[in-house]
């Protein structure tokens, strides 16, 4: 009997090696270079409704930013893909529209991304829409240009794996410590290749919110794609959606939508189970996601690090860091929160109660909060939010993908150790010679707090 993602996979194979696709979004680092060479082809896009940019990678989160970014030369990926998208009649997330943000994020928000849907996007992260039971996944330029010429792609059909996660988190452990903990026992090509389905009690208990958590590191864990069963949960959070389906038609989504989770006797190429019991919040200590501990443990010792002996040093030496050293307590220069992995309300919501009448350490040089979308940053004002990070001494700041990458734009100080709610920590990744600790956005919160890394449980509301 079938899977979740042989259900979806089937129902859009047109014939074997080609699927056919749903929904494209683009960006602007990538949507201009597709764009552009499908109408020097002479193509048009065969569906421009199903299609969707966003202005999201380089563009500046200051206030008042405009056009503006801190990228050398980056304005002109904006204007350009501003241009193709009008050219090309499809509908774009521009800067100042009251809709732009993250791509993963707006797509689910305004309900682009629907259940058993197929979506595409030139980005490693599109998987993280598979939390509403979409089959999403990553894809080149090229690719995109195809995909809208066509309406299909050429894959070949991956395997299908089951992690089943049972128990529930406990309290102060998040969705992020989850995809951390699988990530650091199963290693960073766990799922390689893979459409990864997570079940079982631990995420059925999770809220949307924190499923888009989990189905985001997905990619870190080496997935093809990630999937969540939809449910009632599901249905809730999507139900008014801007795209989503209304009356009859939304009557009719429901009854489809609920055949789609895995038949009892649906097989899958692996399985892999893990107890939710066992997660504690948890740090990165390396360069990999899959070099992640949890906040009270020491780094290993070289012959637990599960590295070879030159990678092992390479990695100390990058991140200053020695044998046995305690994370917890390991100063800190500066602190992200945002991200598509970690800049929903929700995210912003446990962060600001662990700040709220506090102040971030002096020793930061740098705090900021991103919200994922405009809609997360007008709730989150509305809520009084924004004024608990100022008030703690974070910058308050627009939507964008902003310190997740350096991309020649903002980054922290070179050398800079800093915690952050982002889903790598590779040398480089927030800027030349910055060391990444990558955790929840509760740990980024307190450890901004101490002015080092530390254990969230210890920050929160009521802790004695």
């Amino acid at each position: 009997m079938p899977s979740l993602f042989e259900k979806i996979w089937n129902a859009h194979e047109i014939r074997p090696g080609l699927i056919a696709i749903d929904r494209v979004m683009l960006h602007e680092r990538t949507g201009a270079v597709a764009l552009r060479a499908l109408a020097a082809a002479g193509r048009a896009i065969v569906n421009p409704a199903h299609v969707f940019a966003v202005v999201d990678h380089i563009v500046d989160t200051r206030p008042g930013r405009g056009d503006r970014t801190l990228m050398p030369g980056g304005e002109a990926f904006i204007t350009e893909t501003r241009a193709a998208a009008r050219a090309a009649g499809i509908r774009l997330f521009d800067v100042q529209d009251p809709d732009q943000g993250i791509t993963h994020v707006i797509s689910a928000e305004l309900g682009i991304v629907l259940p058993g849907l197929t979506l595409v996007a030139p980005d490693s992260h599109t998987g993280t829409q598979g939390a509403v039971g979409a089959l999403a996944w990553g894809i080149g330029s090229s690719e995109a240009e195809h995909v809208l010429a066509t309406g299909t792609l050429r894959r070949e059909r991956p395997g299908a794996m089951r992690v089943r996660i049972s128990g529930r988190l406990a309290a102060g452990v998040t969705a992020k410590d989850l995809a951390l903990h699988l990530i650091a026992t199963h290693g960073a090509r766990g799922g390689e290749g893979m459409a990864v389905e997570y079940a079982g009690e631990a995420v059925a208990a999770l809220d949307m919110e924190a499923r888009f958590t989990l189905c985001n590191m997905a990619t870190e864990f080496g997935a093809f794609a990630a999937l969540v069963a939809p449910d009632e949960t599901t249905f809730a959070w999507l139900e008014g959606r801007r795209h989503a389906p209304t009356g009859p038609l939304w009557q009719a989504a429901l009854r489809h939508w609920r055949t789609l989770p895995s038949d009892p006797d649906a097989r899958f190429d692996r399985e892999i189970a893990a107890d939710a019991r066992a997660v504690r919040p948890m740090v990165s200590w390396g360069t990999s996601p899959a070099q992640s501990l949890p906040i009270d443990a020491p780094v290993p010792e070289a012959a637990a690090s599960g590295l070879e002996s030159e990678a092992y040093r390479r990695v100390l030496a990058y991140t200053g860091l020695s044998p046995g050293q305690p994370l917890l307590g390991l100063p800190v220069d500066g602190a992200f929160i945002g991200s598509c992995t970690n800049s929903r309300l929700s995210d912003l919501r446990r962060a600001a109660a662990i700040l709220k009448g506090r102040r971030i350490h002096p020793r930061l040089r740098k705090a900021l909060v991103v919200p994922g979308s405009q809609a997360v940053k007008r709730a989150a004002e509305a809520e009084g939010l924004d004024r608990i990070f100022e008030d703690a001494g974070f910058e308050w700041r627009e939507s964008g993908c902003s310190l997740c990458f350096f991309a020649g734009g903002e980054q922290f100080e070179a050398g800079a150790r800093v915690v952050s709610s982002t889903n790598r920590n590779f040398e480089g990744r927030q800027g030349p010679g910055v060391r990444t600790h990558i955790a929840s956005p509760e740990t980024v919160a307190a450890s901004a707090l101490a002015g080092a890394l530390a254990d969230p449980r210890t920050f929160a509301p009521g802790h004695g």
